[in-house]
């Protein structure tokens, strides 16, 4: 029983270490953000490559914005970190300020509805005359595509970041518990990188950024095994 709650301790011990490892890890990769967005800017590809149908026939400018303008607005949204629906319902706006006569039909191919119907209703849009009912359907149905591509996109590029960010994560924390392991075992470098100490600082490092996130519950319910263990002692 002495030996289980012993094990138990070290465990404790070990884990609340990888924990506090992987949060410093992930607190690493997060400051390189302030070297022009770091990994923030993994994940745009997505957005970019999918709204290009869509950007293309805005041109080099369009009513308000041409499309170098709308996607730096875009990456800026994306790099700070701007809720997903706002950053979906600025980018439907800004495609709707770029749908004018000229751009419509492109853009009508892009979301497979009626060209003319579209660029009818975006000449009396400007002229200040009231669309018929079905050029406001066909604008629904444009509206119903476009939404559908950046559902699609802006998750995709979410998944991208989050994953490769946690990848990131991980060789950091690997790379740190190799460099702790060698500070706290104090072996010369060559029988160190040949020890079993150094395999386990790199399996402490690995599992180190996804055991972050439930470190704290973990240890709890280990600390209250060891404290049940040592009553039992008693």
């Amino acid at each position: 029983m002495a030996a289980l709650g012993d094990n138990l301790s070290y465990l404790v011990n070990v884990i609340a270490a990888a924990g506090g490892l992987g949060t410093a890890a992930m607190g690493l990769v997060d400051a390189t953000k302030a070297f022009r967005g770091g990994p923030s800017n993994i994940g745009f590809g997505h957005i970019e490559r999918a709204l290009e149908p869509f950007l293309a026939p805005l041109g080099a400018k369009s009513v308000a914005f041409g499309k170098a303008e709308v996607l730096q607005t875009l990456k800026a949204n994306w790099l700070n970190g701007v809720p997903k629906a706002d950053q979906k319902a600025k980018t439907k706006s800004l495609i709707h300020l770029g749908l004018t006569r000229g751009s419509a039909a492109r853009l009508a191919t892009a979301a497979g509805v009626d060209g003319k119907k579209l660029a009818s209703l975006a000449q009396k849009t400007a002229d200040g005359e009231q669309p018929t009912q079905d050029e406001v359907n066909v604008l629904g149905q444009f509206d119903a595509v476009l939404s559908a591509v950046l559902d699609t996109a802006y998750e995709r590029a979410d998944q991208q970041y989050r994953n490769a960010s946690k990848f990131l994560a991980m060789l950091a924390a690997t790379l740190l518990g190799g460099i702790g392991g060698w500070i706290i075992f104090d072996k010369t470098s060559i029988a160190y990188f040949t020890s079993s100490d150094f395999a386990l600082s790199l399996l402490v490092g690995v599992i180190a950024t996804p055991l972050a996130p439930i470190a704290k519950d973990l240890t709890t319910s280990l600390q209250t095994a060891v404290s049940a263990a040592s009553a039992l002692k008693r």
